[in-house]
């Protein structure tokens, strides 16, 4: 998905020194992309409903031009957004070794679905891995000051 994504390959890589995990891949085409790609999942909010949830996953990045990140956004009825963090504010950029990242949102009724995933703006790389969730409590503070709007 995104605004361009039949401008970036999307892939899973166990080739590398992770061989016992799944690894994903987005990777740009050779010419300057002005948009971006994401690939994602989407889940009922089952257990997490009326939860605050912390969402963690490990990327690394080669080369990235603009940004790239993790996203996590709580859908409500009629696809409303109640809350969104794509972690625009602390964006990875340019080449980075493994890194453990971490978005915390509240997933309050009318909750119907929480979509996820890794997007990578303008041209790079990333791979990412291990994204786990699990509910926190009120005292972690949420990571978006778009969380319920």
């Amino acid at each position: 998905a995104g605004n361009k994504p039949t401008s970036y390959e999307m892939q899973v890589d166990n080739t590398g020194d992770q061989k016992d995990k799944t690894i994903f891949v987005i990777k740009s085409g050779a010419d300057t992309i002005y948009g971006f790609g994401t690939l994602m999942k989407y889940s009922p909010p089952g257990d997490y409903l009326g939860k605050r949830i912390r969402m963690t996953g490990n990327m690394k990045s080669k080369d990235v031009t603009e940004w790239a990140g993790f996203w996590l956004r709580v859908d409500g009825q009629d696809n409303t957004q109640l809350a969104f963090d794509n972690m625009h504010d602390r964006p990875i950029k340019g080449t980075t070794e493994w890194n453990t990242y971490e978005i915390v949102l509240d997933v309050l009724a009318p909750a119907k679905n929480i979509a996820f995933g890794a997007l990578l703006s303008g041209n790079g790389q990333i791979w990412f891995k291990d994204p786990t969730f699990e509910i926190v409590g009120n005292d972690v503070p949420t990571t978006s000051d778009n969380n319920n709007r």
